[in-house]
């Protein structure tokens, strides 16, 4: 176990004897204070952390544990010879340092470093989506005539394109998409994650003002563009999961995760009405210039401000640097391979086929509701299309605001020690799926326009919950692996896109028989609402929260096992720096004994008890164990 504390004190100022001030003059001693006193506030400005910033603005100075704070001027005491020192901080940076800090005064004033890249990974999520809208919506007015008020056509359309060639193209960006799923989970393995995942959504938003050429040249340059567009989103989602292994605390997993996630959720929201007003006022092409153009500012902002890993940015406290490497643990800096891969283990895994499975399930639904629910209101309620597009939002700006209250309850039960990590994935996960399976098979028994919009949207609603339970357990069971699992599953997830709107267009046939046409699409629902089912079965019997055997550290590995996502007591734990030179060795926090342990074997073993409440002041205290890690609820 080792113990972590960052704590205050405030230094005495460096002031010369008061016996000799005789021999000095008064210009000397002036100019010394003063000397003393610009190096003290320029030591306070550089060393003071946010934390300080936020709770203790009237604390004079600050001294981080194992540093010395010296004037950078000395006055030499009479008799003495004076010595030349060399400044060892820069007074001041250029204003083009300046300028290019990666620092945004306005996000640092509440949010740490760790969000700020949740919340831009958030961003980056919108505008894939959004991308994904603009083609269904812009693809009406691309292939519809021209009519007056009264429905006399007075244009053909633009482009001639048959139902067919519509729907291939549509289709395309998942023939792109699947492809590159697990390759991307290596990707984000191999290369920096922030950087794959950047350059996915700014390669795809430039590829996307491309689309009015392609389409004037034909369907065939469209259909190109939007499979190279799958090929390069099919990486963000493993690439997202590759940055959270690296920047997630274990306690702070699920909440870090969801932010990112609803994003998703959010471009669905945003990006269907902004797509149609777009393409109303400014013409089909509007949306693809749009979408293009955001997404390479957004790509700015995001080579500006994410990084790697936390030891690698440049203006991160020291604090939140130590407080996510304490939990997180020394990571290898040898990625896996495809020949060090243990895929046996992985494909035969019951862990990770429960996550594969409710993935699919999710996917299911979500696929049913962006591609096929625009045609359910349409044949069954015969609304208008602008009403479908704002009614259709509702269930996706629902699970948008769930996703994120999801992942801080779920981090919460988990930090408090009321659940296991197992059970808080499979309570959140079956608990979600649960109640979608319940509305959606009501929504397959109803007749009426209100009930089927309020039962849609509280079923897609409660299944914002199911995002901590199955998508981020990728973290839970092989954080070394959890970009190649989250592209495995996220695979499998896309499969259920692809095979959604057949099994759609195979039960709904009969269009002109409006009684029947409504039954069949009972049984749509119906169906989505067993899959459901069938998914909060497979996942409570076979999930887990735990790290899997084979995904611990092999011999030879330059890195410690990742601390598991609980604080429970543990009997075995490593010492200080994974080495004990003592039999028995004890930890204190603010001068509480926190822990003991004893050696046994050459390994260290002990209980590990919950540290004191944190106390005025902020500080962090992390216990590092080979099971178990828990922090004080004070992060950074």
């Amino acid at each position: 176990m080792a113990a972590y504390q960052y704590t205050q004190a405030t230094p005495t100022p460096h002031l010369d004897d008061q016996e000799d001030e005789g021999a000095k003059s008064s210009l000397s001693k002036t100019i010394g204070n003063v000397l003393t006193l610009v190096n003290d506030g320029l030591y306070r400005i550089k060393n003071r952390s946010k934390a300080e910033r936020l709770f203790d603005d009237d604390v004079e100075t600050n001294e981080l544990k194992g540093e010395s704070h010296q004037p950078l001027f000395n006055q030499p005491k009479a008799g003495q010879q004076q010595q030349s020192q060399q400044p060892k901080q820069t007074l001041e940076k250029s204003a083009y340092e300046r300028l290019i800090e990666p620092s945004c005064s306005c996000c640092d004033a509440f949010l740490s470093k760790r969000y700020q890249i949740a919340l831009l990974s958030s961003i980056g999520f919108l505008i894939s989506f959004g991308i994904r809208c603009n083609l269904g919506v812009a693809i009406i007015k691309m292939t519809s005539p021209i009519k007056t008020e009264d429905n006399k056509v007075v244009a053909e359309p633009e482009f001639d394109w048959t139902p067919e060639t519509v729907g291939v193209v549509d289709s395309s960006f998942f023939w792109g998409y699947i492809v590159t799923q697990i390759p991307g989970g290596f990707l984000a393995a191999r290369y920096p994650a922030n950087r794959v995942f950047g350059s996915a959504i700014a390669t795809s938003a430039f590829l996307n003002m491309l689309l009015p050429i392609g389409a004037k040249a034909g369907f065939q340059y469209v259909m190109l563009l939007r499979i190279l567009q799958g090929l390069v989103e099919g990486v963000t989602y493993p690439a997202c999961h590759g940055i959270w292994r690296h920047w997630a605390p274990p306690m702070e997993r699920s909440r870090l995760a969801t932010l990112a996630f609803c994003g998703s959720y959010a471009g669905a929201v945003v990006g269907l009405p902004m797509s149609g007003v777009l393409t109303s006022h400014f013409g089909w092409q509007a949306p693809f210039y749009f979408y293009g153009f955001v997404g390479l500012v957004w790509y700015a902002f995001w080579l500006w401000l994410s990084f790697e890993r936390p030891s690698k940015h440049p203006n991160i406290s020291k604090e939140e640097v130590d407080y996510i490497e304490a939990a997180i643990g020394k990571v290898s800096h040898k990625p896996p391979t495809f020949a060090s891969t243990p895929w046996r283990a992985i494909l035969t895994s019951k862990a990770v086929w429960a996550i594969n499975v409710a993935n699919f399930c999710r996917s299911w639904t979500f696929y049913l509701l962006l591609i096929s629910q625009p045609m359910y209101f349409s044949e069954v309620f015969h609304m208008e299309i602008d009403n479908i597009g704002i009614l259709g939002a509702l269930p996706h700006l629902c699970m948008t605001f769930i996703v994120p209250v999801g992942g801080q309850l779920a981090d919460y039960l988990r930090r408090s020690g009321k659940m296991t990590t197992t059970n808080v994935r499979k309570l959140f996960n079956c608990g979600g799926f649960g109640v979608e399976a319940i509305f959606l098979i009501i929504v397959g028994m109803s007749n009426g326009t209100t009930t089927a919009i309020f039962s849609l949207t509280l079923a897609v609603g409660f299944s914002g919950f199911a995002i901590s339970g199955f998508n981020v357990n990728h973290l839970d069971i092989a954080p070394r692996y959890a970009s190649i699992l989250m592209g495995i599953s996220n695979g499998v997830g896309t499969l259920a896109g692809m095979l959604c709107p057949v099994v759609v267009q195979e039960i709904t046939l009969d269009k002109k028989n409006e009684r029947k046409l409504s039954m069949e699409w009972h049984e749509v629902f119906q169906m989505a609402g067993c899959i459901h089912i069938a998914g909060v079965i497979f996942y409570y019997f076979f999930a887990s929260g735990e790290l899997q055997p084979w995904a611990e550290p092999k011999k030879g590995d330059n890195c410690s096992l990742p601390p598991s996502p609980t604080n429970e007591l543990t009997d075995v734990t490593l010492g200080p720096e994974g080495d004990n030179n003592d039999d028995n060795q004890q930890y204190k926090a603010n001068g509480e004994l926190i822990g003991t342990t004893r050696m046994i074997d050459g390994a260290s073993s002990g209980n590990v008890v919950r540290p004191p409440p944190p106390p005025k002041r902020p500080q962090v205290v992390t216990t590092i164990t080979r099971a178990t890690s828990s922090s004080s609820r004070d992060s950074p």
